[in-house]
């Protein structure tokens, strides 16, 4: 039977909260981050904002020359994990198998769910508007990375399914850009390919994708094909606990990915707080993936966890190559389990 896999996002979830909290601030342009005069650089921002050009991960002053009448609001991390466990708690109740992506975003698997899909997936998104005031954006497919897709199809405050028996004439027209772990560099080296859309994808061979794109070949040959066999992950026992970031846009500077940290900090220490697995970790990383698709990790055992130190670990990661950033994570690890069998625990959101 197939999968039933949403991806809800929810609509410009920091900026959004900032405007909800704020009244005075509907129908202005709206950015959260840091400030201009400390080399800050932007989180998130609204629709009225992107309609100058303004985006995330982009540098304040930029953004300000881009929109003069900006609002820049400081970022609430406190109450944005707060709205984040309220929608948790709402997923909740129709899933068990809930896998967090960062505090707007998360993959629920309804497979086993006894409803309609659609009407089931209105309903939460009806529930999360009454209990947060804030909207999401769902999309529904046979799998994760269709799922992720969907979402976008309809933003903001909208879904789209994408049923099983589709798929295949879906993604012969669906460009190329859209599948995970394409960034503006692959898609100009598969352009030079003649390959724009998934569907010229799929004229090439697993032999001629992995010559051109090494292992990651393996994974297109799938993907182009709308293949993804990846379970829903909810929390659960492992041996480490991370929050990681993969970017619309390549970041291109030290400042836009140090920018970066704060959230991911945030996102990782108020889950090892909930785990109350404190006193089991044993060290701290960094991870980096760079536009050419390859990785880094940086780790260090018993360093103190506070933002900068996971910026250090960072910028020596960044010294090992002079490349663009696709996504960025950072972590701990927990000690071995005893023989009275310590408790262990990894989160991948």
């Amino acid at each position: 039977m197939p999968r039933k896999i949403v991806h809800f996002d929810m609509d410009c979830f920091y900026a959004a909260i900032e405007v909800r909290d704020h009244p005075e601030l509907a129908g202005k342009p709206i950015a959260v981050g840091g400030a201009r005069d400390r080399r800050g650089v932007l989180t998130t921002c609204n629709y009225e904002a992107r309609e100058f050009g303004v985006r995330s991960a982009m540098p304040t002053f930029q953004a300000l020359q881009k929109c003069p009448h900006l609002i820049v609001m400081p970022t609430r991390f406190d109450v944005y994990r707060r709205e984040s466990a309220k929608i948790r708690d709402i997923l909740i109740k129709f899933s068990t198998l809930i896998e967090p992506l960062s505090l707007d975003e998360a993959f629920l698997d309804l497979s086993d769910h006894p409803g309609e899909t659609s009407a089931t997936v209105t309903v939460i998104r009806q529930l999360i508007w009454q209990n947060t005031r804030l909207t999401a954006s769902a999309g529904i497919a046979p799998n994760k990375m269709l799922a992720k897709i969907a979402s976008d199809w309809k933003k903001p405050n909208g879904q789209f399914e994408i049923r099983p028996e589709d798929v295949s004439e879906f993604m012969l027209e669906l460009p190329v850009r859209r599948l995970w772990g394409i960034g503006p560099k692959s898609a100009e080296r598969l352009a030079e390919l003649g390959v724009n859309t998934c569907g010229d994808l799929q004229r090439y061979s697993r032999v001629e994708l992995i010559e051109q794109f090494g292992k990651f070949g393996l994974e297109l040959f799938s993907l182009c094909r709308g293949i993804d066999d990846r379970a829903v992950e909810p929390d659960r026992i492992r041996k480490s606990l991370s929050s990681e970031r993969t970017f619309p846009r390549d970041l291109t500077s030290l400042a836009q990915c140090e920018a970066k940290i704060p959230e991911l900090f945030e996102d990782v220490m108020g889950d090892l707080k909930k785990s109350g697995a404190t006193d089991q970790v044993k060290s701290a990383f960094i991870k980096i993936r760079f536009s050419d698709f390859t990785r880094t990790t940086v780790e260090r055992a018993g360093l103190p966890l506070t933002v900068e130190n996971f910026q250090a670990l960072l910028r020596q990661g960044l010294s090992r190559k002079s490349l663009n950033v696709r996504l960025l994570g950072l972590g701990v690890r927990f000690h071995e389990p005893d023989s009275e069998g310590a408790t262990q625990l990894e989160l991948q959101v």
